[in-house]
């Protein structure tokens, strides 16, 4: 068999879609060495081998060149198929926010979205999504079936796990200047990732516990939001107790998630909310939102509260400095949730989605899924 994925998002800090297909390719390396993988990659220079970085040409007429120059069995994708795809394609649409929520996006962007989504659910020979509440959402928005709609769970990368605190922290300060205690979040610096009212409820926090000395950390990408962002955390009072870190490697992102006092991720609206599962997987104890997909994530391992709320943001934040033993057990409960989910898993699933899709195209009667990737 041989295998495409629209690999563009990898080295683009694209963040959750990044993390997911480099984790697909990374399993599909391990499980399946009887196929073969085509990764599409993306670079600004057009002429160039792999498909340009302008999404205008890459899925005008790049992708569907390159695919009928190396004849794959099918193409992943997410979100969007390329035009005149001569190819099945398999489609992995993470949630559908720009349909429920198009005020958490620019214009122009929700606006894509609902034209080419749309397009390529239609065309797709199978859909893909990462969690029960997305299913449902997909289903209910283009009037499917639930039962045309795989869930294939997202996990927290191997390179997440538990390092001493002592440690994390001694590199929290030498790489960013933050001294513990901290509270850490994460997240795009986008409407629906809340980071307004995360900064107004540390802001209620520390007015009403002065004596409390800890210190608000925001890793995530600058976005045409961002500014708001930054007006909130100069008008709260406290601005210098509020840092704005940027995109942030995995190896910092392991130490801040290790170095924390607590993580909160108060987002309003998630697919799935993979850095809930990435911080478990260090031991950090969560505060985490009540809404979308993300108490299916969590299942008990974290303490939950409105998202719109600030009162109870800064309650769940309060109860994990306050009450130690509380914080010991959401980080021992975190660590075991964390260990259901693995990239392993997600990839040997989605092989054999690929293979079914293959399968039927090839109207090959008796061939046989590897038995590296058969369902365990």
């Amino acid at each position: 068999m041989r295998f495409a994925v629209d690999a563009h998002a990898i080295g683009r800090h694209l963040t959750g879609n990044e993390v997911y297909v480099r984790s697909l390719l990374n399993g599909f390396a391990t499980l399946d060495r009887e196929s073969e993988f085509i990764a599409y990659l993306s670079t600004d220079d057009a002429e160039s081998w792999v498909p340009s970085r302008n999404p205008f040409l890459r899925l005008g007429c790049d992708l569907a060149l390159k695919l009928r120059r190396d004849r794959p069995d099918l193409l992943h994708v997410q979100y969007t198929a390329p035009l005149a795809c001569p190819v099945p394609v398999v489609v992995s649409v993470h949630d559908v926010s720009f349909l429920e929520h198009p005020d958490y996006f620019p214009f122009y962007r929700s606006a894509q979205l609902r034209f080419t989504v749309r397009r390529t659910i239609r065309a797709a020979a199978r859909i893909l999504t990462v969690s029960e509440f997305s299913r449902d959402s997909i289903a209910r928005a283009y009037h499917l079936d639930p039962d045309r709609i795989t869930v294939v769970h997202n996990a927290a990368a191997d390179c997440f796990h538990p390092v001493r605190r002592e440690v994390a922290q001694a590199q929290a300060l030498d790489r960013f200047g933050i001294a513990a205690p901290f509270i850490f979040s994460v997240g795009d610096l986008q409407p629906r990732k809340n980071h307004i009212g995360l900064i107004r409820a540390f802001a209620s926090l520390v007015q009403a516990h002065p004596r409390l000395p800890h210190h608000l950390v925001l890793a995530g990408k600058e976005t045409w939001f961002a500014r708001r962002v930054h007006d909130a955390a100069k008008d709260s009072g406290i601005s210098d107790r509020i840092h704005f870190l940027g995109f942030v490697s995995d190896d910092d992102l392991l130490h801040l998630y290790n170095g924390c006092e607590l993580f909160c991720f108060p987002s309003l609206y998630e697919g799935f909310g993979l850095p809930v599962l990435e911080a478990m997987a260090c031991g950090a104890a969560v505060a985490c939102s009540n809404v979308s997909a993300i108490p299916e994530v969590a299942d008990g391992a974290a303490l939950l509260f409105h998202p719109s709320k600030s009162d109870e943001i800064a309650r769940a934040m309060l109860d994990l400095i306050l009450l130690p033993e509380l914080g010991t057990r959401m980080r021992r409960l975190g660590v075991q949730r964390a260990a259901h989910f693995s990239w392993q898993n997600a990839a040997r699933k989605t092989l054999g989605v690929y293979y079914d899709v293959a399968e039927q195209r090839q109207a090959v009667p008796g061939r046989t899924i590897p038995a590296s990737i058969s369902p365990q």
